[in-house]
Order: structure tokens, then sequence, then C-alpha cells
């Protein structure tokens, strides 16, 4: 009798070739917020329309900056005009409420009927007299997340090379005066001596402001500055990007974006781990540091008292066990952090996996499975759903992550699942956030625990065999 080998490096495989995921359209719900001064288009069919109505059913309070373009039978027919259609909504759009750009977002029926919006764009843009930015959010071609990515991409092409005018300088100038007005001169030198002498840096990737305020700080305290964020608050606020500047990304989801940097921008990736947890945010500054020749300070200490914060949490999941169906590409990320906090993670589900993009995090992951003793998950990439939860019966994990469309249906079944949306909306960057993630994390699992202490998981199991 031979024993099993426990798998101790890394694993890939594809299963089916389709997304099973959330639409990627949905990235409007969080880029219209961060970049105040936008407004998003969408162009496809009633059934989008639908969709975004319900995605957005969380953000009634906020004031919405994007609408939809239906496409009727007539339309994909092909018997009316695409061109004064746009144009007649866009002047529409300007009347109403004067954005500083506009951004287009294709759907599969725009890619089905093969409605060229990018030929569409430049000629619209000189004639209303505001930037358009086009991008392809289909799900016949991108995941869940991926949606951001493709409109980020488009805008990369958007950022200014350079300070060219006098006048956009003494703009520039006249904004640095209003930050720091008020505040002494030496108070400011002292601030900017802060910083070491290094190459300028960009950062891409939509977070909330808290989250931008806590990366910048973190890196602040090595002495590094950052140059710039894509995308910026305001469109009108767009970082320089030169050839020769660095630049990093704080999700895993963004390859196309990075890979338009590289190729059309001549930029110099910073290939980390994401800032996810406080092992990843401690690896994510190591390497931005050690790039950019800036001797990293006080890291260890800083994350060793996350983890001590983090116990109570770390107490409830530590031996369990947790799946990963696939759904927002941050799967990689958050099960190296989970398996750092003591879990185990017999096979993580990916919708899409660009090996170069992600292989600081792949190693980083595979190093903490090492570190902690554990088998290395196997990666399955555009996972078959139904061979997914045919697995999920035999291996009994104690929490799986998943889209919302098998939430419901493993819960009838006794297992324990968590939304992967909900890391995707949540703010879960950087040392301080990853209470967050476990929050988030533990929750059916303490209220598994309350229940039992009720008497009602009895109840529960009885009414799932009926």
């Amino acid at each position: 009798m031979t024993a099993i080998q426990e798998p101790s490096a890394l694993q890939f495989d594809c299963e089916t070739g389709n997304y099973h995921t959330f639409c990627p359209i949905s990235c409007v719900a969080w880029l219209y917020q961060k970049i105040e001064d936008s407004f998003f288009l969408v162009i496809g069919t009633k059934t989008c329309g639908y969709f975004l109505q319900n995605a957005m059913g969380v953000m009634i309070f906020a004031e919405p900056r994007y609408a939809m373009a239906e496409l009727e039978e007539g339309d994909i027919s092909a018997q009316l005009n695409d061109y004064n259609e746009l144009k007649r909504l866009c002047l529409q759009i300007k009347r109403d409420r004067n954005p500083s750009v506009i951004v287009f977002i294709g759907t599969c029926t725009t890619e089905i009927i093969k409605m060229d919006l990018e030929g569409l764009a430049p000629k619209l843009e000189a004639e209303i007299g505001i930037p358009i930015v086009t991008a392809r959010a289909n799900g016949l071609d991108y995941a869940f997340t991926q949606g951001e990515d493709t409109v980020l991409a488009s805008m990369v092409h958007k950022c200014p090379e350079t300070v060219k005018h006098e006048e956009e300088k003494e703009e520039r100038n006249a904004i640095q005066k209003l930050l720091t007005f008020g505040r002494k001169k030496e108070e400011v030198k002292h601030e900017e001596s802060e910083y070491k002498d290094h190459p300028p840096l960009v950062l891409f990737g939509s977070v909330p402001d808290p989250i931008v305020t806590n990366l910048t700080l973190e890196l602040k305290k090595q002495g590094v500055k950052i140059s710039g964020w894509l995308p910026a608050k305001r469109f009108t606020e767009l970082p320089v990007i030169e050839e020769g500047y660095y630049v990093a990304g704080v999700n895993p989801f963004l390859s196309r974006t990075a890979t338009t940097l590289m190729r059309r921008r001549k930029c110099k990736l910073i290939g980390a781990p994401f800032p996810i947890g406080p092992d990843g945010t401690r690896a994510w500054i190591e390497k931005i540091c050690s790039v950019l020749g800036v001797e990293p300070q006080g890291l260890e200490e800083r994350e060793a008292k996350i983890w001590e914060s983090l116990e109570d949490y770390i107490q409830l999941i530590r031996g369990k066990s947790v799946f990963f169906m696939g759904d927002n590409l941050l799967e990689i990320s958050l099960a190296r952090f989970l398996i750092r906090c003591g879990m185990t993670c017999p096979e993580i589900g990916i919708p899409y996996m660009d090996k170069r993009y992600q292989a600081a995090e792949l190693a980083l992951l595979e190093k903490t499975c090492q570190d902690m003793g554990v088998p290395v998950p196997k990666i399955i990439e555009k996972p078959d759903n139904y061979n997914q939860i045919q697995r999920i019966y035999e291996l009994q994990p104690d929490l799986v992550i998943t889209g919302m469309a098998h939430a419901n249906p493993l819960e009838a079944r006794g297992i324990n699942t968590k939304w992967s949306v909900e890391f995707t909306f949540a703010q879960i960057h950087g040392f301080t956030n990853a209470r967050d993630i476990l929050e988030l994390a533990t929750r059916p699992l303490r209220r598994n625990t309350n229940l039992k202490e009720l008497g009602w998981d009895k109840l529960v199991k009885e009414s799932a065999k009926v």
C-alpha cells in the first residue's frame, strides 16, 4: 500500500473554457463613484438595463452618473444610424450633466452586431467637445471584475505624457498651493524632504479614497512618493505617464491595464504580490521599495502587530478548510491570506489566470503553503460548476466562497457559503483592512455557532431534508 503524496507545487488546470461569473458591466457601480466628473453610457439591450438596476440597487442614495442606451430591434436589424443616435444621447448628457469624460461601455450585444464604438468615438469626441473613452466590458470575453480592467486600459491612452503648456503648469502649481494653504513653509519643505530620491511611481486600480490615503501613507513612511493614481478622483487629474515610469497594480485583475502601460507607454511594471492581508501588503511595499532602491523600515513589526490584532478571528478559522468556486479574480490573494491564517484550501477556482501578471502572488501562495505546512491548492481556470459541486460534496469544506448563483443551493445542503461579490465591494487592501476580510469570511461560521447555541441547527437540517 503506497502513501498518497500531497501536492508540493502549484498545479493548474482549465475545465470548460466558459465564464461562470457576475457580468463585467457591473464595474460601472464602483467606477462612476470613483471618477467624480465622469458619465458612463452602457450600450446594450433591456437585459443589461435590468441587470444594472439590480446590481445598482445598493446605491440608491448615490447620484447616478450612468445611463443605458438600449438597442431595439431596429438597431439590431441595422435599420438605424448608430452615429446620429449616439450623438443625440451625448449632446443630451452634455446639456444635462456636462461631464469631463463620457465612457462608452460595450456589452455582448454590441460585440455580436459588430458595432464599431472605437471608430465612432473619435469623430463624436471632436464634434461634441468631450473626451470619450471606449471600453469593451462584455461577458463573452471578460469575467466579472475585468470590466474595470478594460476601462482603465482604455483610459491609459488619455493620460497626459507630459505637462506641455505653461498654463497647465501654473494650474498644477495653483492646486499644490491650495493643498498646502495655511501650512508653514518649513512644514511643507520637511514633508518633501521625507521622500527618498527615486524614479516616478504611478499606482493603478480603482479603490475607495480611504484605501488610496492608507496606501499612500504606508509608502510615504518608507520615503516613497506616489506620482499619481489611475484612475484619479477626477478625469481632469489623470496622472502624467511617461516612458520609463514605474507602475504597480493594487488588484490582481488588471493584467490588460498593466500590458497597455508597458507596451503603449513603455512603463516598467513592478511585479509584486497584491496588498491584500498583512502578508501581501508587506510583500507589496517591500517589492516597490527594492525596485526603487529604498531600504524598507519597520515592516516586520507592523505586520506582527496586525497579526496579533486578528487573533480572535483567526481562532475561528484555524484548521478549517475553504474552497473557492471562482468569480472575481481575487481568489489567489484571498486564498493566500486565509492559508496564512491557518486554513487549508484544496481548490481555487478562478475565471481567468494571467500567470505573468500574478507571478509574484503565485510564488507567495506557494511559499505560504510551505511555511504553514499545508498542501498547495489546485488552481482551476474557468471551472465547470457541475464538476466543482461534485468535488465540494466529496471534500465537505468548512466554507465555500462562491458567486451568488450557487450560494443558496449549497446552503440548503448544509454547506457554509460566502458571496465572492462582497469581497469585491468591501475595503480589503492594506494592513488595517485585513480585519474586514476576516469579518466577511467568518460570518457564516459565527452564524452557525450561534444557531447551534440556540438549538436551531437541527431545525435547519430537518427543513433541508424536506
